[in-house]
């Protein structure tokens, strides 16, 4: 299926973002409780709509109908739980600390409240329509923290993402949101523009790191440099430890197989490196990848970029193919790929690469206390695996290493399937993404589209309602920095 494009024109982009501007006070300014109502407004739009949403994702993402309504039940319930985030307040980060003149230094009255940056450009991601994309979680967070959003539609979808932002538009004007809340362009160079685009206060962006970076340059080095929070690559590499191997071995690689090629391997979180004891038989794993059928790839770039990054991998001196798989008339067969532990510690720059398909790469090593020298080799990961027995004594060696690598660290479990909680973190140093102090799934997501803003013996007849004596809005907060509970 193909839509045709429309490109943004530079004088609609100036006149988006001065809508998006204009109405950034007004959504502000409303009450934590009211950005509650927009957002299940949303949502119920999108769900009343899925039965031509999906279709749509289903066209043009190469995805099946399952994936598609699972991922917009996702979608619209990430929506649904920054409404309850916004009704429970703490988000806010209200402190309030009254003048003290006995105070370790004279202090005046001091109030501090968490606000929104302004109007923020989104970049949806390729391989989640739905749940990172349009009306995903940098849009719903954004929202949530008060800041107007300007999508830029995903070139993969192009379509969904046009009726997607109709639905959010018409939904949000009906819930009564400021005009210029949202809006939707397209374009490469309008995604440029956008960024350096004056009025623009904030980005999100999921998608590689070749054009992550080339857009988080641009947000730096403008005159006024802005956040960009970018999701880029990662590897989420697989440590699977003596003990662990010998008491469930082919457990772990049966695992391993079905998460590595879920969505045909086109997940941000696929796990790509496998490191194993040298004596492992390898044959289970081999057999299950050879025993899943093709998958289609999410488009012909994407298709092109994976069959180069493989043939990189599978032509280097340092790896053996064990399973070779390659484009069939109805996608891509899995490929496996592997290499010794000396081998990718010294060939990390190109072994450590990842590959966005179905292609993974077992690595070997003799000597398990060579495992935490990978560290080393390795650059920010999304996620680190770590398949032990609770007595190896080496596992917290690992853990530590991985929660120094990785925003998340999973234990005897794979890292395919981001859960939207209060506690999750997806994010990690560079090139994982550009921002590792935050995540982009959860509902801790939406400090990244917020700021903290202290004031001083301000009238309480002025000061925003959530710093307030007496509470008025009943949101969690401190005081002389005693929690306190309205």
């Amino acid at each position: 299926m193909t839509t045709p494009r429309n490109d943004t024109t530079p004088a609609e982009l100036d006149a988006t973002l001065e809508r998006a501007a204009t109405a950034f006070p007004l959504l502000a300014g409303l009450a934590p409780d009211q950005r509650a109502v927009l957002l299940r407004t949303v949502a119920d739009a999108l769900d009343a709509d899925a039965d031509e949403l999906v279709p749509l994702a289903m066209a043009e993402a190469h995805y099946p109908e399952a994936r598609c309504r699972g991922e917009l039940a996702r979608t619209t319930f990430q929506l649904r739980l920054f409404a309850e985030t916004l009704e429970e307040g703490s988000f806010l980060g209200a402190a309030v600390d009254p003048a003290d003149p006995d105070w370790g230094t004279p202090r005046p009255d001091v109030r501090r409240l968490m606000l929104p940056l302004g109007p923020v450009v989104v970049f949806g991601a390729g391989n989640f329509p739905f749940a990172f994309a349009t009306a995903g979680g940098d849009t719903a967070s954004a929202l949530a923290a008060g800041c107007p959003v300007v999508v830029k539609a995903h070139p993969g979808h192009p379509g969904l993402a046009r009726r997607t932002a109709d639905l959010v538009t018409t939904a949000l004007a009906g819930a009564g949101a400021p005009d210029g809340t949202f809006a939707l362009v397209e374009g490469m160079e309008t995604g440029r523009r956008a960024v350096t685009h004056p009025l623009t206060r904030a980005v999100g962006f999921t998608g590689s790191v070749a054009g992550g970076r080339a857009l988080y340059d641009l947000a730096v080095s403008r005159p006024d440099p802005i956040p960009f929070y970018g999701e880029l690559g990662s590897v989420n590499p697989v440590f699977v430890t003596n003990a662990a191997a010998a008491a469930r071995g082919p457990e772990i690689l049966s695992g391993y197989a079905e998460s590595a090629t879920l969505g045909s391997g086109q997940f941000c979180t696929k796990p790509g490196v496998l490191l194993l004891p040298e004596e492992t038989d390898l044959t289970p794993l081999t057999g299950a990848l050879a025993d899943r059928g093709p998958a289609p790839l999410l488009n012909d770039r994407v298709e092109q970029v994976f069959s180069d990054t493989l043939g990189t991998l599978a032509d280097h001196p340092a790896t053996e193919v064990l399973l070779r798989g390659g484009p069939t008339g109805e996608g891509w067969t899995p490929t496996l790929l592997r290499t010794d532990l000396g081998s990718l510690i010294e060939h990390a720059d190109v072994l450590l690469e990842e590959c966005f398909g179905p292609a993974t790469l077992v690595v070997t090593y003799e000597d398990e206390r060579r495992l935490l020298e990978v560290g080393a080799a390795l650059r920010g990961q999304l996620t680190v695996t770590v398949h032990g027995e609770e007595a190896d004594p080496l596992a917290p060696a690992l853990l530590s290493l991985g929660s120094s690598l990785a925003g998340r660290v999973i234990w005897n479990g794979w890292p395919t399937g981001v859960a939207v909680t209060h506690a999750m973190t997806h994010g990690g140093p560079y090139p994982a993404t550009t921002a590792p102090i935050h995540t982009s799934v959860g509902t801790a997501a939406i400090q990244r589209f917020l700021r903290p803003v202290s004031f001083q013996s301000v009238p309480q007849s002025l000061l925003p309602r959530a710093l307030r004596d007496g509470n008025p809005l009943g949101v969690p907060r401190s005081v002389n920095g005693v929690h306190e509970q309205s």
